[in-house]
């Protein structure tokens, strides 16, 4: 009876969240009858001066989008909305807290403290209706009556931004604070240093400003780049401009955390501060390109020289973030460096350590003990736990979950921020024009993100202190692109975070997204549409002589129009057959405009369409678009990791097995694999034939390699040729092929990712 009771509210809850089109979904929501007028006649009722803040945001929100603010007055007996944060005795189990009663005759707020107050005023902005006419025209805004209590899931929600690749000026950093505000966030992650750019105002070394924060140009399109635009970028927030910054966050209970990355990803510090690498006789510049190669990996020495540096640096910057945490980056460390560096190696061994990882363990914790003398804690990227995590450090996992799990388990704090759910540069469309850092994260996926992974017990799941969508911005040189990539993912996110498993429901979240997206475009903030675009997926036939080709939109009232080449449009109603080489266009419109196109260009050969199986599966991050049969499905990519054509996989061997039905001549297999250095990806180092009629017995004929590598805006692929013979008519019959790929197992020291495994992407497989 007790199930039965619970799941009889839940779905009343949900049915609730979905008719007031709150997002996040609060805590518990009742539908109320009748409801309330907001006009330029209605007050605001004030119990302290601590509510000033809060009651500002509302005006401000009231006047930029409805033309109008309210007058606030110490009482009134109806038309007013009362906003109340209790003075207590004690300090409330959770100041978050809040509830929102909207009657006919009035609204009350009253949070369980100051934050809880204010998010129940980004509850009630979302019921206010959205407008279509202009704001000067506006008279009266009506409010359904409802009654929420509610209270966020995580302590930590957070968006990150990275300033250093390009620079945004002060007025954008309050816009996406306030973007944070709006999705009850209440973490703004500052990524202020990194190799292409310094960006933060330290009085004792101003060269950090006036060198590091400029470089030269930077790479046209993505990585390595067609070039260099030649255009000194560059810029940097003065102290006083991040003190403004850092209240106006706090004004909106934002904690704003500042990262200066170190020991790598340091190469602005070096450029004006050369003494602190390891190799101080040798001038830079201030990188212009994403890929660290050659010099530009450089990372700090562990000198008395460079942690006296630090300090000083940490001094001025503890002094300027109220945060209790401070990021102190540790990711990425090129410790070929360290190798190198006589001074590195005496270290080493003057202090007992076994090697460089435990270098850098001894580099942080150093940091990590007077970041504790002034009272504040650290925190990393993952990489921190080389070598041993330093004793009070809290941890941010990104190269997966697994440096979350280790460090919950050890009982140090956790942010999860995993790339293949928290990412926001990467895709978030199969059709990705605009170039990105790659993979392809829908908006679904970040919806469906759990930041407490299954195998942590109920005792290390309380380390997990929440998640954060990470915003770095090689290929996002303005507000407009950072706004496409990260809507509607943050509004999904916020989701994720704020609301309790049980209210959280895709299906749900559909319904009530449309109306953010006319709060985004209130805002006149730009987003992706993604999510009303044609969805393909290309499947096996029954007797795999063909492709089937399903086509899929959130926007179903208008048709997908389909066109094979050579033929007049057609309405797409059931799942196309494709058995010859041939191109397909499908397109949607929607106000009579088009908003979703794609073309598909199929290409047949003798493995299309057939049964393909894996000794190991893709990864889960890049698992390609509709697994190992993106490999047979006749559709190649130029777009690398860009696109979902492309599997991935991180320092595996894999055998790939292709049935091709019945005993078939062959001569050549040929694949497409990606050489992508700068991302960590590389061709593997061996490719192996063998062949069989049965599929038991196998054998291994003699084989010659043909490679071939093109280069295009988006990545560099190679064409891997196997051929079984060099003459091109000799043929050999088989019915099976096993190709096994022994990848790289470890990334060179001194290349990005040095010391890591290897990534192996693999689009199509073709068998002539």
């Amino acid at each position: 009876m007790k199930r039965l009771l619970l799941a009889i509210t839940l779905f009343i809850n949900i049915t609730a969240i979905a008719q007031y089109n709150i997002i996040p979904a609060p805590a518990n929501i009742e539908m109320q009858n009748g409801s309330f007028v907001i006009s330029p006649t209605t007050v605001i009722i004030i119990n302290n001066e601590a509510e000033k803040s809060t009651v500002n945001f509302l005006n401000n929100y009231l006047k930029t989008y409805y033309g109008f603010s309210l007058p606030i007055v110490s009482k009134a007996t109806k038309n007013y909305i009362s906003i109340i944060t209790p003075t207590f005795v004690r300090k409330p189990d959770n100041e978050e807290k809040y509830i929102l009663n909207v009657s006919p005759n009035s609204i009350l707020i009253q949070g369980d403290g100051k934050a809880g107050t204010f998010y129940g005023i980004q509850t009630l902005i979302q019921l206010l209706p959205i407008q279509t006419t202009s704001k000067s025209t506006i008279k009266k805004l009506t409010i359904p009556s409802v009654s929420i209590q509610d209270q966020p899931r995580f302590s930590y929600r957070g968006m990150h931004l990275d300033v250093s690749r390009h620079f945004f000026p002060v007025s954008y950093i309050k816009k996406y604070i306030d973007y944070i505000a709006l999705h009850k966030m209440n973490y703004f992650h500052w990524h202020l240093t990194d190799d292409q750019g310094w960006r933060i105002e330290i009085k004792k070394y101003p060269k950090l400003t006036s060198i590091g924060a400029w470089r030269d140009g930077t790479i046209i399109g993505r990585f390595p780049g067609k070039g260099n635009d030649g255009i000194k970028h560059g810029g940097y927030y003065t102290q006083l401009q991040v003190k403004e910054i850092v209240q106006y966050a706090a004004d909106r209970h934002i904690t704003v955390l500042p990262e200066i990355e170190m020991p790598g990803h340091s190469m602005a510090v070096l450029a004006a501060y050369p003494e602190l690498g390891t190799t101080p006789n040798i001038a830079t510049k201030v990188p212009m390109t994403w890929g660290l190669n050659g010099v530009e990996n450089n990372v700090f020495a562990p000198t008395e020289k460079t942690f006296s540096f630090l300090e000083d640096v940490l001094t001025e910057v503890m002094d300027l973030f109220p945060s209790k945490m401070i990021h102190i980056g540790g990711d990425e460390c090129s410790k070929i460096w360290w190798k190198k560096d006589a001074y590195s190696q005496q270290l080493i061994k003057e202090k007992g350590l076994k090697n460089e990882d435990e270098l850098q363990s001894y580099f942080i914790q150093r940091i990590e003990k007077f970041v504790n003398s002034k009272g504040k804690i650290i925190i990393g990227w993952d990489e921190i736990l080389e070598g041993g995590l330093a004793p009070n450090a809290a941890v941010m996992s990104w190269t997966g979950e697994q440096g979350g799990i280790h460090a919950a388990k050890e009982r140090h704090n956790v942010v999860m921020t995993p790339g293949g759910w928290c990412y926001f540069d990467h895709s978030q469309t199969k059709n990705e024009d605009s170039v990105t850092i790659g993979s392809y994260l829908p908006l679904e996926k970040v919806y469906n993100y759990e930041p407490i992974p299954a195998s942590l017990t109920a005792e290390e799941g309380k380390y997990i202190l929440g998640a954060q969508g990470n915003v770095w911005t090689e290929y996002m040189a303005y507000p407009s692109k950072v706004e496409y990539m990260i809507f509607p993912r943050m509004s999904a996110l916020s989701e994720v975070l704020w609301s309790s498993k049980e209210n959280r429901n895709w299906q749900d979240f559909e319904k009530r997204l449309p109306m953010q997206l006319k709060r985004y475009q209130l805002w006149k903030a730009n987003y992706s549409k993604a999510y009303f675009e044609i969805q393909s997926s290309i499947m096996p036939t029954e007797n795999n002589e063909g492709l089937l080709l399903k086509l899929e939109s959130k926007q179903t009232e208008n048709p997908i129009l389909i066109k094979k080449e050579n033929s007049t449009s057609l309405k797409y109603n059931t799942p196309l057959l494709i058995n010859s080489t041939t191109k397909v266009e499908a397109v949607q419109s929607m106000n009579n405009a088009i908003v979703s196109s794609v073309v598909f260009n199929f290409s047949f050969n003798k493995a299309t369409g057939k049964k393909i199986i894996s000794n190991i599966a893709p990864s889960a991050t890049y698992p390609g678009n509709g697994g190992l049969f993106s490999l047979v499905n006749g559709v190649k990519s130029n777009k690398g990791v860009n696109s979902s054509e492309w599997c991935g996989w991180n320092g595996k061997d894999v055998e790939l097995v292709i049935d091709l039905g019945k005993t078939t001549p062959i001569r050549e297999v040929n694949l497409d694999i990606l050489e992508k250095n700068g991302s960590w990806i590389y061709a593997a180092e061996s490719y192996t034939l063998e062949l069989s009629n049965d599929g038991i017995n196998y054998e291994v004929p003699n084989q010659f390699r043909d490679d071939e590598l093109t280069e295009d805006y988006y990545s560099s692929t190679k064409f891997i040729k196997i051929k079984l013979t060099e003459h091109p008519s000799k043929m050999f019959d088989t019915r099976f092929i096993k190709i096994k790929i022994t990848p790289l197992k470890k990334i060179p020291e001194g290349k990005p990712g040095g010391g890591k495994a290897a990534w192996m992407f693999i689009d199509e497989i073709e068998v002539n």
